[in-house]
């Protein structure tokens, strides 16, 4: 039995739990540039999580990808999906997982549909279909405007 996850946000219900970017930056290492979240807009532990990624033209990789016509790179998706998969890990560890790294093992299928751009809010959606012990695997989904973007299969390993 999974249990729904509870979060400190002034707009919090139980049916749509959020994780803001404070209590996301608690949990993985990440930072500025490289931090591709901005917040986790529903979880349930153990199972799937969907994060937000509101894409602006500030963002630095938009200067040399491309000039005149900015997309988001599609790796910098892929880890997208990897950070929202190590916020889902870390938050059904528990405490004990925080501060510690998920890695990259794989990537299988990666699939990239349609441009990212400035504008955009970029939804990533991942499902967990194994977990032992240390080593999870993502079924991941990223949509803007609930059209799919990207899509990939992620194996991570969490280490001390």
């Amino acid at each position: 039995m999974s249990k729904v996850v509870t979060m400190e946000t002034k707009t919090q219900t139980p049916a749509n739990p959020t994780l803001s970017i404070e209590r996301i930056m608690e949990m993985i290492p990440h930072r500025y540039p490289f931090l591709m979240l901005d917040r986790i807009i529903d979880m349930k532990l153990g199972e799937h999580a969907t994060g937000l990624k509101n894409v602006t033209i500030n963002e630095p990789f938009f200067t040399g990808h491309f000039p005149g016509k900015p997309v988001m790179p599609g790796v910098l998706i892929i880890e997208a999906m990897a950070q929202t998969c190590a916020v889902l890990v870390v938050n059904t560890m528990g405490k004990e997982a925080e501060g510690k790294l998920v890695y990259f093992m794989s990537i299988e299928e990666a699939k990239f549909r349609k441009p990212v751009g400035p504008g955009d809010s970029l939804h990533i959606r991942v499902d967990k279909q194994q977990a032992r012990r240390n080593v999870w695997k993502f079924a991941c989904v990223a949509t803007v405007e609930g059209v799919k973007v990207a899509e990939a299969v992620v194996c991570a390993m969490i280490v001390a």
